[in-house]
């Protein structure tokens, strides 16, 4: 038995398509948009937004043409959003980190 939007169970690449796929086609269909106006307003073929929509494989650039089309850009802020505050600058006077570095060796006695 397939439990959709488990938390605990880890989804495929192809889940999650699949997914996302039903998300934009529900978006679509809730905006009263057929598939040839989206596509049009994208810039990208009909065939294209079908296999956005089914899950078949898409490019990262055809999500982003599509979601610009359906007024969703905001969409892609939630994938990784960037922390505003670091805990360990709450801590320490330290200017912003720059960039990651390596562990310190610890000192032997």
């Amino acid at each position: 038995m397939k439990i959709p939007n488990s938390p605990w169970r880890a989804r495929t690449p192809e889940e999650l398509e699949a997914e996302v796929g039903d998300h934009l086609k529900t978006l679509r269909v809730h905006k009263n948009l057929d598939q040839a106006t989206v596509a049009a307003r994208a810039g990208i073929s009909v065939r294209s937004l079908r296999n956005l929509e089914s899950g078949n494989g898409s490019s990262p650039h055809t999500l982003i043409l599509v979601l610009r089309a359906l007024g969703r850009e905001t969409w892609l802020d939630t994938i990784a959003p960037v922390p505003t505050i670091n805990p360990e600058m709450l801590t320490r006077t330290a200017a912003p980190r720059q960039r990651a570095s390596k562990p310190r060796a610890r000192k032997s006695e």
